[in-house]
């Protein structure tokens, strides 16, 4: 049966339900332009701080050109600090990182790499992190930490050549001829038309006595 108020009790009943329901609808309002001006807020926060990030990448990266790297190593850390999941601390983390090789500086280089494996953005950069880790660590001698960098990554999309090269060089160096022929394979395999260093391949399949595959049937 349809209910039919008059004008009293339809007041009434509003009124009930809104003592029942009117903080909750206050509180909703709030919540709707909050959100919506807190929204604008945080788009204007994060594109100052893009701005904030890419100033500091910029001064880092002429710093580095210009071989003052105490100087960059400074920018770096205040991008570390305040803008931390920010891709251009990644990308400065990278650059740090071979200027510290260049040095002859690897224990330095080894940590500014875990840091883009451990916490890089995008992924993409961690991968790249990853496999350069690990050749820095077969160059320092450590075959078995340098295959467990690489056993570590999740997605390395794009990456397969390079990584299965590096795999074979460790594998190589720890003696396992077999296995790093596979790799070496792998990576001609794996590798685009025109991208890295086929005759390098070649080369270190070639000094283990290996068939090498017509290039055309790489792809």
């Amino acid at each position: 049966m349809v209910e039919i108020y008059d004008a009293h009790e339809q007041g009434e009943v509003v009124k009930k339900w809104l003592r029942e329901n009117g903080s909750a609808i206050v509180m909703g309002l709030v919540i709707a332009f909050g959100g919506l001006f807190g929204f604008k807020q945080w788009q204007n926060w994060q594109e100052n701080d893009r701005q904030q990030a890419s100033t500091e990448f910029e001064v880092l990266d002429q710093l580095l050109t210009d071989g003052q790297l105490d100087a960059a190593m400074s920018n770096f850390q205040n991008l570390r600090d305040d803008h931390a999941g920010s891709p251009y601390t990644s990308m400065a983390a990278l650059k740090m990182a071979r200027a510290r090789v260049e040095v002859d500086q690897p224990d330095l280089a080894i940590g500014l790499y875990e840091f883009v494996v451990e916490s890089g953005s995008p992924r993409a950069l961690s991968a790249v992190a990853r496999e350069r880790l690990a050749r820095l660590l077969l160059d320092q001698g450590r075959p078995e930490e340098a295959l467990q960098v690489l056993d570590g990554a999740q997605d390395v999309a794009g990456l397969e050549a390079r990584y299965a090269e590096v795999r074979g060089d460790i594998l190589y160096a720890q003696g396992r001829r077999d296995e790093a022929v596979a790799a070496y394979l792998e990576a001609l395999s794996q590798r685009e038309a025109g991208v890295g260093d086929r005759g390098k391949l070649v080369m270190k399949l070639q000094a283990m006595g290996a068939e090498i595959p017509p290039e055309d049937s790489e792809s």
